[in-house]
């Protein structure tokens, strides 16, 4: 019955969230803000598998952002390929992708680790920019319209209004898939190699086997959202590689808290509200961001959740006693 139960809550839940951008008054913005909210979120729990089940800090994810996003304007413009296409070739890229780089760092451990994937971040960056192939500075323009046509069922999306439903379901298959991975094998394999690393040697567990694994597993998630951002913006460039990306990540991943499922949605999509609704300016909503994510990690180590703890036990302890909640 509690499993039921939970069910139906979640479902109402997901009922209420696909339809809330038509109660908050239906308007382009709204919209616009819901399609940006899921692409981001799904962004960021590509870096939620690392830094909070594997524990490592990856600074290269953007890389798998803007892997999923070129390679979908290169195919779709230059090659004519379709929706699905582009799909499987942005996750397959990123799959290579991140088999290269994490048989190259996933030796190393922490800052060395860090440093490496950041040094990987600033050179994509700066080939983006400067390559003509992918379109240097000026990018990729003139993406065709999102496809997701299967026989018999047209499925198009002309602008975020239409964009929204499968941007929702790609948010909702990540979560699934997220929730799945933290239910299985691969995951407890991932979180005893963060704790404890000689336990899981001891148990038959290979540590850098799991983090390769462990990052093929979330280099397609980030991949796919930067899949569905350039059928977004309907064009690409290298802004996507810009260090706002990566903060942005980190801050949905640590903002309310870690291996909490809906974390990094709720996280981005405070975020992303205040650039929406209650902007100071592109550059001043930087540095709130940046200001964020440096209070959380100095003061709020456990996230906003970590604030709640103290009250929530509180309220366990002392349902029907009648005790004062903790000042």
């Amino acid at each position: 019955m509690r499993s039921l139960a939970r069910v139906l809550a979640l479902t109402a839940a997901a009922v209420a969230v696909f339809y809330l951008p038509a109660m908050a008054g239906g308007t382009a913005a709204a919209y616009s803000a819901a399609v940006l909210i899921a692409i981001f979120a799904v962004m960021a729990y590509g870096l939620d598998l690392i830094v909070s089940d594997l524990g490592e800090v990856s600074l290269a994810h953007t890389v798998f952002f803007g892997v999923g996003s070129y390679v979908t304007a290169l195919l779709s413009i230059r090659a004519g390929l379709g929706s699905w296409a582009t799909l499987a070739a942005s996750v397959a890229a990123a799959l290579v992708f991140a088999a290269a780089l994490g048989l190259v760092t996933l030796r190393l451990r922490e800052f060395v680790f860090s440093l490496v994937t950041y040094a990987i971040a600033v050179v994509a960056a700066t080939v983006a920019q400067n390559w003509a192939f992918v379109g240097g500075s000026d990018g990729l323009r003139g993406i065709p319209l999102l496809d997701l046509s299967l026989p018999g069922l047209t499925l198009t999306a002309k602008n975020d209004r239409e964009l929204w439903p499968f941007a929702f379901g790609l948010l909702l298959l990540v979560l699934y898939l997220v929730q799945r991975f933290r239910h299985s094998r691969l995951g407890s394999a991932a979180v005893m190699t963060h704790l404890n690393p000689r336990l899981a040697i001891v148990s038959g567990i290979d540590p850098h086997g799991v983090r390769l694994r462990v990052f093929l597993f979330s280099a397609p998630i980030t991949a796919s959202a930067g899949w569905l951002y350039a059928y977004q913006r309907s064009f690409v460039s290298a802004d996507i590689l810009e260090s706002y990306f990566l903060i942005l990540m980190l801050t949905a991943v640590v903002l309310v808290g870690r291996r909490l499922l809906f974390a990094p949605l709720l996280a981005t999509a405070m975020i992303l509200l205040q650039e929406k609704f209650l902007s100071f300016g592109g550059y001043v909503d930087k540095i709130i961001l940046g200001s964020v994510l440096i209070a959380t990690l100095a003061f709020f180590p456990q996230g906003l959740a970590g604030l709640l703890a103290p009250l929530a036990a509180w309220v366990r302890r002392s349902v029907g006693t009648g005790a004062k909640p903790p000042q």
